[in-house]
């Protein structure tokens, strides 16, 4: 078989056999196919695209590059969620200890933060003392004993998607909806999850800009997931803002703590988290329909049940189960500085990317995989996109230890003296 017969094939709109991109993964993973074959065929692949049979092959290739997380010895559905990830997005934080609570092992991998996005990892982090790299036994055991698994990942999983990103990075075919779709979800796959809640991101603050993408990405996901046999929806989620009140790594700690504790609770995150959770249930058998679903998810609020296993999970894992209701134990910092609103009227757009990269530069993220966060730095959001704002009124609150970075961009923020309706969070479901 060679290289060459792929790239041709692709090349000209044809499609690639099972056993063909089998090879060319296998060749990029072990460095038997050079890379630049291996960057033709991505541009070919990004110019042409792959149906759902080429792409399936793809994901399958990529997760069977490296280890694969066996999951058979914990009893019932073993549920995950994926998001495409998004500034102040910590549903993840909030989700996990509720769907648990409910009795549906949620079993996670997560990973860390780059450029202007946050991590989960990096917020699981600032809990004192909490293990946020398992291994694949200590995984289990978390799972088996509280319910709930969150780790980065470890070992050598997927290490063909590793190879082939890269390879996307500096040839500018990241933007490939079978591509997205064949990392992201050989990811999940050897995760060892029997089904999937999707959470796609849509809008200026999001990868996928318009609906239709975000639409297209969805569908080609789930449909690839439910060709493997897995259990899986999609929800499409309007990203045009930071999620939530904070962006940073203790704070958003802070902020999922109090939705858990019945706080915020008309909040969009509030209610996306529930939903999500609500889905997961769903799929993993605790519930029939969304309305018991959501029931359940309002009781484990109610009764403390998801706090408690919050604490549980958090002491299972080497963390310090009081920093959850003493936030004095979390990382903090010394300074605190308010941005005011320059205008009175209506806010209609909150650039999150640029909030983002503003904490990502006060040492709250990593501009190279190697830069050491400062978990206690954040912004504080006062307030949100539809809000009426007067001038003077305080918008945003920094925290910092004495790194500032940049000033905001002066188009950060829209205001303008029309009001603005408010938009629903959810766009849609696959």
């Amino acid at each position: 078989m060679r290289m060459y017969d792929l790239i041709y094939t692709k090349k000209t709109g044809g499609k690639l056999s099972p056993e063909q991109i089998a090879f060319w993964v296998e060749g990029a993973a072990r460095g038997t196919v050079p890379d630049e074959q291996s960057a033709a065929l991505l541009m070919a692949i990004c110019w042409h695209g792959m149906d759902v049979e080429e792409t399936l092959a793809l994901t399958l290739g990529m997760r069977d590059s490296g280890d694969k997380v066996n999951l058979s010895s914990i009893p019932g559905v073993k549920v995950d969620k994926h998001s495409t990830g998004g500034v102040g997005d910590k549903t993840t934080l909030i989700l996990g200890p509720i769907v648990a609570s409910c009795g549906i092992p949620c079993a996670m991998f997560s990973g860390r933060g780059l450029g202007h996005t946050g991590g989960t990892v990096d917020k699981y982090a600032a809990i004192p003392g909490l293990k946020v790299e398992l291994t694949q036994d200590e995984f289990r055991r978390s799972l088996r004993d509280t319910g709930f698994a969150n780790s980065a990942q470890t070992g050598d999983i997927t290490p063909a998607d590793r190879k082939l990103y890269s390879l996307r990075d500096v040839t500018a075919t990241v933007e490939s909806i079978p591509l997205i779709t064949a990392s992201i979800m050989s990811k999940k796959l050897a995760g060892g999850s029997d089904a999937l809640v999707l959470d796609v991101k849509c809008g200026g603050g999001a990868f996928m800009k318009t609906l239709d993408d975000a639409r297209t990405l969805a569908k080609s996901m789930v449909a690839v997931g439910q060709a493997h046999g897995m259990k899986i929806k999609a929800l499409i989620t309007r990203m045009e803002e930071p999620l939530g009140r904070a962006i940073g790594n203790a704070m958003e700690v802070i902020e999922s703590v109090e939705i858990l504790k019945g706080m915020h609770a008309d909040s969009d995150l509030a209610r996306m988290s529930f939903r999500l959770a609500a889905e997961m249930l769903i799929l993993g058998g605790a519930a029939k329909d969304l309305a018991t679903a959501e029931a359940l998810v309002a009781d484990s609020i109610a009764s403390g049940r998801a706090m408690e296993t919050y604490r549980t999970w958090v002491a299972a894992n080497g963390g310090n189960p009081k920093a959850l209701d003493d936030f004095s134990l979390l990382p903090g910092s010394a300074h605190s500085v308010d941005i005011l609103s320059e205008a009175s009227g209506y806010i209609h757009a909150l650039d999150s990317r640029s909030l983002g990269i503003k904490a990502m530069e006060m040492g709250g993220g990593r501009s190279s995989k190697d830069d050491i966060l400062d978990l206690g730095i954040g912004i504080e959001v006062h307030a949100n996109v539809g809000d009426k704002v007067e001038k003077g009124m305080k918008i945003l609150t920094l925290h910092h230890n004495g790194k500032t970075g940049n000033p905001l961009p002066a188009d950060w923020i829209d205001i303008r003296p029309t009001p603005l309706p408010k938009a629903p969070w959810l766009l849609e479901t696959i």
